[in-house]
């Protein structure tokens, strides 16, 4: 044969031979083993290199297929495992350097053509080349081969971004892999200025072309996912790397400094130019600023977004102490390549788009950062040593910042804040028109952007704070609002983030710093403000920005307290005097002139009468305030209230106050503010408020005349801004007096109101209670369209001030307003039947609705409410008035019995029952539990009305029915708990409650017979059962007639209707009859928890118990087994009947137990013969259903609550022997058991919800199984953990195993039963090993088996523990621990990982220490990997993740730390090794930046471990580590010195 085949070298070279034969040919000779030739794989190789390098040298003429398949061959040839191997053997391959040119000049037309149809082969062929080493030694021989292609390559990448085109995964493999080899090589260089020119004339316009594209390329779905995700990310890295070095080498910083550094001595200079010639910055910024290589208008963002990039790796390479004037002379050449730098040059001003500006100056924002971070700025060495070169250029990059004001973009005002940082005085030459452009003028709504303006702000704040020049600050401030306003509304000048900043620095200044600020806002005012405010509108707006300011101060400042210094306090007093004669009193007079202007009054006025009015405020809670907190302070308050002739409440009117305001003059300016619902309305409400106060606060006694007072006052709050809450537009308030307008009034209005509603609701009256009950209710029904911005979640409005009184503790206290509010409520409620119904005045709703029911009288009986009285006493109620309301309730719910008797209900469409829905989820934040009794029991009956009387239209929902009907059942549940639960008995008996209850639910549930088998169904019996259980629980505890309303709801459950709807041949309902098994199995349920509970003593009980018990268990299983009769044949069971089948049986046992059997089948039996019980049982019914289970039992992954009631049912079937059919032994429900573990549907985290169940029927069945039995389960166990399983694809098979013998690890095992599971272990845990690798080898089974066999294999350490006697069965846990991986996983997994094995090292280390005496070197071995993983997660990175995942990593850190102190605890073992896991982490942590989260729980276990440590192995640790390494063990053990060995110490003093 290879005679045949050896003429083929000749016919590849024959011209006679067609390319197509020659392709077959060469593909026949690489792939077939007959084919001899010499060097074979080089000769074809040779052959198509050549054939491809002639034809592009013009050499050959082949036709456009040939060359492609060509260059198909070619790839197939280098992607082979025949090539492969032969490399891996050594054998040498070489290729011509002319293909590497051959495929850059490919690389390069395609990106000419602008086509990528041909190009995707020559790549594949150059990925080829470059991932094998011997292969790239035709790039990596010659550099400027691989600078052209990494060239090339970048350009066009470049241009498949700049496309339409989706973007594959395909260019950015060969690119990155091209940029790893460039790399290698780069660093090989050692020639500084050849790299220099290879980078800057080849790659860096290229490169930063590129960065910017894959910054800002908005990624679409047709992109290639690891693209976008990875690639993207790595070549942007490989970028930066490239740039930084090629164009910043450590060589190069010669030249650099020689270019940037003001010029030297010329002698100096000389020298140095004959040394170097290179400007490597001159080079840099031409290449940059070079137009000619993209658009223009995208050339300008690539220079911005690259600026910042160059100066970082500028930094990184040469930032030192002594290098830090060459960097900022680097800053002021790249900052000049921006546009920003040359406005102020030219003469023309160059207009930028607002686009442009925002690229700009994120640009300047980085490059000052960078300064700030890396102290570039040194103030008094640039001051000394250079003549302020740097400052005087910051003045001009703020002049430029300043004078182009940019309020609207937020980089803007974090350049401004950079440059503050750097230095104050850099921009106070601009200080004040700093302060116009970025605060007080400032047009700034949007969050984005009023965030970075608070930041700047409050930086200035901070700064002149420090320096102690706040009235320096304050005096430009006060400069610029007194200044012609460029608008006509400017916004308030205190945001609530600046509010706050400003609190916090008035806290650290001295008072008379403050005092000197307030006393040049009082000077302002008088001297340039209020005499030119009359009828100016610009000047009216000045003095309410100022006032607000006043006030803002005020409020925030320090108070004054006792050892405050009389001067400070004079110096107070004397500001308050002043601010009441010069500039309140005059402003009073003002509005006391055009007070007769009140019903056209101008916009200055407006403004006038919210500034007095605001000041008036102020004046008066500031002084109330110093009275109470300074006795050095003199009230001027308390002396007109002491002066005055008349009573304290009169002199309240604030008319005394200012000389020349009576009190006519008075009531004038409060008519006219009143019109205004702005801030003079508001501070109107809270002098109101104040008064209040004020006169509470009397010690004296309080006379009828300062109630009377109260009363008028607390009306006035409520009344002002009545008219305001209606609905309507609004806006969130921030919570500033000054930001109160038309649009944000109402929200102030409600939070003053809700705010003070302990002092106002007293002085109230009903009326105006029910008011505020009427606007909470509104309110709570509001809903906002539209979702609340990020910057709303801190500002108030009426919804959010309505539902924090209503989740509030205080609610239920005012008790006349909880009531108004449930009585509210309840209107509602009948408004909405009012919409479904005409007529509803027989309803029992509209009944207790009635506003002639004196629902308030037994409140007000109870206590003196002040304003109710002369309204309790002009209506005259009878003292019988509570029985009223309790003989009201009584026949309400007799009606309701009735209308539920008679089938009478009122049909509910879709959006009633959503209102309705809204209002049970406000009921249901009333806090039920706690309600007094009458609330109690009127929310009872409205909820029993609900479900009583009212029905869902045929049209409705499914759904949105039985949520409605869940809703009712789920509040009745609630009140059941309640303190007031037995106040419903006195208008109801328990039975009939039932009965109104169960009586409408089975006409309803006709109508959910097709949804079954849904979720909500189950969920909507789960919730009538519960309601049902805590009902009948209230009845037997409380001994509410217990035997006379068990028997008749009994009795009705026996007559109940569907029975008779069969009798009468109607078609039966499954819905119906589940619906009539929850309430005899719930009956069932209590009576046997009862029974079970009862001592022997209280016989009499017992026996009523077992009699009411005994009709209803026969009950229940006739409706069983009558449901069972009309299911479908053959069809599974149906979910609702297998807890029915378990509560029955459960009864049947327990009535068994208290001999109430005697009398089931007529006759007296031996209660200790339970054969003769079964007999009369419903055995046959336990009995089909315990086979129908088992048949069920594999498929039941289908139904996620099947699995649960089934294993239930058949734990309590175990339990008695007597019932098992025929021969079937417990082996056959563990092999059912089994059948379901490796089920459809089951998967790990249905076996952890399952496992308590599954836990209680395996300890059934072992109680009851034989030793026989036993060795068969046994049996049964061991084959699933054969590995053939695993090579079977069938790895449910091994986590059933491992799962039950989980299980059985959980059940007590004794005698022949414990021996021969202990006998099997060594089998077990072999198995378990060869499990663990194969599941290993196999990404997805980590998860479904590792973590059960880790989980099982800690629980047998923990159960064996001096059961298993040797020593090398638990040491195989560590060749399982050593085999599971710990890198690419997700972090849920790895969670979960890394906690099973840290349990099985802790069950090793503490159960088996025998074992660990000798094994601990490989107990080390299996920790540090997790400590090595651990610290790999917790590194810092720019990525960090979601909070769950840096959660799990946390957690995973703390087990690590707490390994360690286990680890320390136990000396004997692991003090020899100490040194050992301290040099192991020390050498991890020099690799690794960890996140100091982690790395705190680390350290502190670490600690531990020191302590172990003596004197020798810390000099042992010093001498062997490396230097890096060194250092930080140094670290380490200078912190464990000063925090731990210290504080350690200290404890073992005190220790006895």
């Amino acid at each position: 044969m290879a005679a045949i085949y050896s003429g083929i070298h000749l016919k590849l070279k024959s011209a006679k031979t067609s390319w197509e034969d020659k392709l077959k040919l060469a593909h026949f000779a690489w792939i077939s083993h007959q084919c001899f030739l010499p060097n074979k794989e080089q000769v074809l190789l040779d052959w198509v290199i050549h054939a491809l390098v002639s034809y592009y040298n013009k050499k050959l003429e082949l036709e456009d297929e040939i060359v492609e398949k060509l260059w198909t061959y070619l790839d197939n040839i280098l992607y082979s495992r025949k090539l492969q191997n032969l490399l891996k053997d050594g054998k040498t391959i070489n290729l011509s350097f002319s293909i590497a040119q051959v495929i850059n000049e490919r690389i390069s037309e395609s990106y000419i053509q602008k086509t990528h149809r041909n190009v995707g082969t020559v790549l594949s062929c150059c990925k080829g080349i470059l991932s094998a080493p011997p292969l790239a030694i035709i790039y990596t021989a010659k550099c400027e081969l691989m600078v052209n292609l990494l060239s090339k390559l970048s350009w066009l990448a470049c241009q498949w971004l700049t496309s339409e085109d989706a973007v594959t995964s395909q260019l950015f493999d060969v690119l990155q892999l091209t940029f790893t080899q460039y790399l290698l090589i780069q660093r090989q260089q050692i020639n500084p200025n050849r790299v220099f020119g290879q980078v800057t004339g080849h790659l860096f316009q290229p490169c930063l072309f590129l960065r910017h594209l894959l910054m800002a390329r908005v990624w679409s779905q047709a992109d290639d996912g690891r693209v976008r995700q990875h690639l993207s990310r790595e070549i942007r890295n490989q970028i930066e790397a490239v740039v930084q070095a090629g164009i910043f080498q450590p060589e190069l910083l010669s030249s650099y400094r020689e270019e940037l550094l003001p010029e030297r001595e010329p002698q100096e200079k000389k020298k140095r130019a004959l040394k170097t010639i290179l400007m490597p910055a001159s080079a840099v910024l031409a290449k940059l600023g070079d137009t000619s290589f993209c658009d223009p208008a995208l050339q300008v963002i690539i220079v911005a977004n690259s600026v910042p990039l160059l100066y970082k790796l500028f930094l990184d390479s040469y930032c030192k102490a002594d290098n830090h004037l060459v960097c900022f002379h680097m800053f002021t050449r790249l900052f000049g390549c921006l546009r920003i730098s040359r406005l102020q040059e030219d003469l023309r001003e160059e207009t930028l788009s607002l686009s442009d500006w925002s690229t700009e100056l994120l640009a300047v924002e980085q490059l000052l950062n960078l300064v700030l971070s890396n102290d570039i700025y040194n103030v008094a060495a640039d001051r000394i040593r250079h003549k302020e070169t740097q400052f005087k250029f910051y003045c001009k990059v703020a002049d430029m910042l300043v004078n182009y004001s940019q309020a609207s973009i937020p980089a803007w005002f974090r350049c401004l804040k950079a440059l503050i940082s750097l230095n104050h005085l850099i921009v106070e030459p601009d200080l004040d028109d700093l302060v116009a452009s970025a605060w007080i003028d400032a047009e700034v709504s949007e969050p984005r952007t009023k965030k970075p303006q608070e930041a700047l702000i409050s930086a200035m704040f901070q700064t002149y704070t420090k320096l102690r020049q706040f009235p320096k600050l304050f005096e430009e401030v006060l400069s610029v609002i007194c200044r012609p306003a460029a608008d006509e509304l400017r916004l308030p000048v205190f945001s609530a983030g600046l509010t706050a900043k400003l609190c916090e620095c008035l806290l650290e200044l001295p008072p008379n710093q403050i005092l000197d600020i307030l006393l040049l806002m009082l000077e302002k005012c008088q001297t340039l403000i209020i005499p030119d405010v009359k009828g100016d509108s610009d000047m009216a707006l000045k003095l309410l920005s100022v006032s607000s300011m006043l006030h803002t101060f005020l409020f925030n400042m320090k108070s004054l307290d006792n050892v405050t210094p009389l001067p400070a306090v004079l110096r107070t007093q004397s500001l308050l005097d002043r601010m009441q004669r010069e500039v309140i009193q005059p402003l009073l007079e003002l509005l006391k002139d055009h007070w007769a202007e009140e019903n056209k009054p101008g916009f200055w006025l407006e403004k006038v009468s919210d500034s007095v009015l605001l000041l008036v405020y102020t004046w008066v809670e500031f002084d109330t305030l110093l009275s109470r907190n300074c006795s050095k302070y003199i009230s001027r308050l308390a002396e007109v209230a002491g002066a005055a002739t008349e009573s304290s409440a009169e002199s309240w009117d604030f008319s005394a106050l200012f000389p020349g305001v009576d009190r006519q003059c008075w009531k004038q300016i409060v008519g006219l503010s009143c019109n205004f619902c702005s801030v003079s309305k508001y501070c109107l409400e809270l002098l109101m408020v104040q008064k209040i106060k004020k006169i509470l606060m009397q010690t004296s006694f309080q006379t009828a005349a300062d109630l009377h007072t109260c009363q008028r006052a607390a009306a006035f709050v409520l009344h002002s801004g009545r008219s305001s809450m209606s609905p309507g537009e609004s806006e969130p308030w921030n919570g500033s007096v000054s930001a109160v307008n038309a649009l944000t009034y109402p929200a102030a209005h409600w939070h003053l109101i809700v705010s003070n509603l302990t002092i106002l609701t007293p002085h109230l009256s009903l009326t105006d209670v029910e008011y505020v009950a009427d606007v909470l209710l509104k309110t709570l029904s509001t809903t906002d369209a539209q979702g609340v911005s990020a910057d709303q979640d801190s500002s108030i409005t009426a919804e959010k001030v309505s539902k924090a009184l209503l989740h509030s503790t205080f609610l239920p206290e005012m008790k006349v307003l909880h009531r108004a509010f449930i009585s509210r409520i309840i209107q509602q409620c009948s408004s909405v039947l009012c919409s479904a119904t005409q007529d509803i005045t027989d309803q029992p709703i509209q009944q207790l609705s009635g506003d002639n029911i004196p629902w308030q009288e037994e409140v007000l009986s109870c206590g003196k409410i002040v304003g109710m009285m002369e309204a309790q006493s002009e209506s005259k109620l009878s003292k019988d008035d509570p029985f009223i309301c309790w003989k009201t309730m009584e026949n309400i719910a007799q009606h309701i019995l009735s209308l539920t008797r008679t089938g009478s209900s009122i049909t509910l469409d879709e959006d009633q029952m959503e209102s309705f829905l809204h209002l049970l989820e406000i009921i249901s934040a009333l806090k039920l539990d706690s309600l007094f009794p009458l609330d109690h029991t009127r929310c009872f009956l409205l909820l029993l009305s609900l479900v009583a009387n009212t029905r869902a239209n045929i049209s409705c929902s499914k759904t949105l029915s039985l949520k409605f009907l869940m809703t009712c059942f789920r509040l009745l549940t609630c009140l059941q708990t309640g303190r007031s639960v037995n106040s419903v008995f006195k208008v109801f008996h328990a039975s009939d409650a039932l009965e109104a209850v169960m009586t409408p639910l089975f006409t309803a549930s006709k109508c959910f017979a097709d949804i079954l088998t849904t979720p909500d169904w189950a969920e909507f019996l789960q919730v009538t059962r519960t309601f049902l259980e805590h009902f009948l629980q209230m009845i037997v505890e409380k001994r509410q007639s217990l035997k006379l309303n068990l028997e008749k709801f009994t009795s009705f459950l026996a007559n109940c209707k569907p029975y008779a709807d069969v009798d009468r041949g109607k078609p039966w309902n499954a819905a119906v009859h589940q619906l009539l098994l929850v309430p005899l199995t719930t009956l069932c349920h209590v009576l046997t928890l009862y029974l079970q509970q009862q001592q022997e003593k209280k016989q009499q009980l017992t026996e009523m118990l077992s009699a009411l018990l005994e009709p209803v268990i026969l009950q229940t299983g006739r409706a069983i087994q009558f449901c069972l009769r009309n299911s479908t044949k053959d069809q599974p069971l149906p979910l609702a009947f297998i807890p029915s089948i378990t509560t029955l049986l459960k009864a049947d046992l327990s009535y068994r137990c208290r001999g109430g059997f005697m009398k089931m089948g007529g006759e007296q039996e031996n209660p200790k013969d339970p054969g003769k019980y079964w007999e009369h049982s419903h055995t046959e019914l336990y009995q089909r259903f315990y086979t129908q289970i088992l048949r069920e039992l594999s498929s039941a992954g289908d139904h996620p609550q099947f699995p649960h009631f089934a294993l239930q049912f058949l734990t309590v079937f175990c339990s008695v022997k007597d019932l098992y059919p025929g021969q079937e032994t417990a082996v056959t429900v563990f092999h059912s058991v089994k059948k379901l573990l490796v089920g459809p549907g089951i998967t790990v985290q249905v076996i952890r919800d399952l496992e308590m169940q599954l836990t209680e029927l395996m300890t059934q069945l072992l109680e009851s199984c034989t030793a026989e039995e036993f060795c068969v389960i046994m049996r049964l166990v061991l084959q699933g953990l054969e590995v053939s399983n695993v090579w079977k694809q069938n790895p449910k098979e091994v986590l059933s195993a491992v799962t039950l013998i989980k299980l059985l690890l959980s059940c007590p095992l004794t005698g022949e039963k414990e021996k021969a599971f202990w006998f099997t272990s060594p089998q077990i845990i072999t198995a378990l090993v060869m499990q663990n690798k194969e599941a290993c080898q196999d990404q997805l089974l980590i998860p479904t088996l590792v973590v059960p066999i880790l989980e099982m294999v800690a629980a047998l350490l923990r159960r064996g523990e001096e059961i298993l006697s040797n020593p090398h069965h638990v040491t195989l846990a560590f060749s399982i621990l050593l085999t599971i991986p710990l890198d690419h996983l997700k972090m849920e997994e790895y969670g979960r990982i890394f906690l099973g094995i840290h349990e099985v090292l802790f069950s090793i280390l503490q159960c088996h220490p025998k074992v660990m005496l000798k094994a601990a070197p490989s107990f080390l071995n299996v920790f540090n990997r997790l400590v090595v993983s651990v610290m790999h997660e917790g590194r810092q990175k720019g990525d960090r993740g979601t909070t769950e995942e840096f959660g799990v990593v946390l957690k995973c850190a703390h087990l690590v730390e707490r390994m360690y102190s286990h680890i320390a605890a136990k000396t004997e073992e692991f003090t020899v090794f100490s040194a050992f896991i301290v040099a192991q982490y020390v050498v991890e942590l020099q690799k690794v930046t960890l996140h100091p989260s982690v790395k705190k729980h680390l350290t502190e276990g670490m600690y531990h471990i020191l302590d172990l440590c003596i004197e020798r192995d810390i000099k042992f640790l010093n001498a062997s580590l490396q230097m890096g390494v060194r250092e930080v063990f140094k670290e380490l053990y200078n912190d464990y010195t000063r925090y731990h060995k210290t504080k350690k110490q200290g404890e073992k003093k005190y220790t006895v």
